[in-house]
């Protein structure tokens, strides 16, 4: 394939890999350590990284990889991950993006994925592929010396203190327990395991090695940050299954007596600053977004996810990139849908990225009505799509790629 400007666009190989990989670096700003170049590789392949090429340099790259995550309902379904994505800055506003994801979305549509998920870098690029912000996190840091839990939240205890490396076979375990019942969490390979817990210097941060905090139900990693007169507990990651592991670790996280604050990042509906006198204590420095969805199949998403309410209405769903859109027929009951073609007026229009945005539960109907990206015929269809799209579990990510 060829861009208007000859470039030309095709599947990587092996002599490519070197030069892919320096795009791959000067995009992002960090150069590769031979441990993230194999766990890439194998990862994602050759086969599935896709390269414009101009005369003999690589000067945009993407690439993708098979992907199970989990949707309302404890539903897993087929997606992939896209990473990777560089555009030169010698050959940009060339049209090579547009023209690298048309043959990769083509490809991806062809493994019968039923999405395509992605990090996004900037904003202001993926909506036009119609691709949506579908999981939202806030960064926060907790003054430690001022916490104290409120009298009625739970002291479960049961939490151990572990080499993390002694507690592998248990922290994949309830991470898989985890992510089985949260949307937008992907199972976790081999390779990404062998990665995190062999700790490497250059994945820190400037912080120290990795420490564990171990409960039946949950798990910390962390890392201690800062000087010695200002030491933080930053954690890496946190999973739990239970609201009783999640107080449990909470509180020895908190038993961290030399250390000033806790930094982490939390889901929307975390009860962290519930579990505190002083909700205060918990202060928010950031909110944003996560994991980015389109829907490849808009029938076979639909019906995968369930619903808190019933609905029956038509939907139309417009994509002005792939044109992989229509007219549907949803009908929910019990919280399982059918979602059939129809040629019935809509009575709820909206782009594909806003679907994406909805398609786990973490935004609302209402909120893109408001913004006049999401059309409904009356308030109370929009009432029972806002409500229905709802989950009853916050979607997080479960690891960045």
């Amino acid at each position: 394939m060829t861009t208007s400007t000859e470039i030309t666009v095709r599947t990587a190989d092996e002599q490519d890999w070197r030069n892919l990989l320096l795009l791959h670096e000067v995009g992002f700003g960090t150069p590769y350590t031979s441990e993230a170049v194999d766990a890439r590789r194998e990862l994602v392949g050759i086969d599935r990284s896709i390269i414009a090429v101009d005369d003999e340099a690589v000067v945009g790259v993407t690439m993708d990889f098979p992907m199970t995550v989990t949707v309302p309902g404890e539903v897993a379904v087929r997606a992939a991950g896209i990473t990777g994505v560089s555009v030169a800055p010698s050959h940009r506003r060339r049209g090579i993006l547009r023209t690298l994801y048309t043959e990769q979305h083509r490809r991806i549509r062809a493994t019968g994925a039923v999405l395509s998920v992605l990090i996004a870098s900037e904003g202001g690029i993926y909506g036009r592929f119609g691709y949506g912000p579908a999981t939202i996190e806030s960064t926060v840091s907790v003054d430690r010396r001022l916490g104290a839990f409120h009298p009625k939240a739970p002291d479960p205890g049961g939490v151990r203190v572990l080499r993390p490396t002694d507690a592998r076979a248990a922290i994949t375990a309830v991470y898989d327990r985890w992510q089985r019942i949260t949307p937008g969490a992907q199972v976790r390979p081999d390779i990404l395991w062998d990665q995190l817990f062999a700790d490497h210097d250059i994945d820190r941060g400037g912080g120290t090695s990795l420490f564990a905090m171990l409960h039946d139900d949950g798990y910390a990693l962390y890392r201690r940050a800062g000087g010695e007169d200002a030491m933080i507990a930053r954690i890496q990651e946190m999973r739990t299954v239970t609201d009783d592991a999640h107080a449990a670790l909470w509180r020895a996280l908190f038993g961290l007596d030399l250390m000033h604050g806790i930094e982490t990042t939390l889901a929307p509906e975390d009860p962290l600053p519930q579990l505190l006198t002083d909700s205060r204590v918990v202060r928010t420095r950031s909110r944003h977004d996560r994991l980015w969805v389109r829907i490849m199949d808009v029938r076979a998403a639909l019906e995968a996810r369930t619903y808190r309410s019933d609905l029956d209405l038509v939907l139309q769903v417009d994509d002005g990139f792939l044109h992989a859109g229509g007219c549907f027929r949803l009908t929910a009951r019990d919280g399982h849908a059918t979602c059939t073609p129809t040629d019935d007026t809509p009575q709820v229009v909206a782009d594909l990225d806003v679907l994406g945005s909805l398609y786990l539960g973490a935004h609302r109907a209402r909120t893109f009505a408001a913004a006049h990206r999401l059309w409904a015929d009356t308030p109370e269809t929009l009432w029972a799509v806002d409500h229905a799209f709802d989950s009853n579990r916050s979607a997080q990510i479960g690891w960045p790629f």
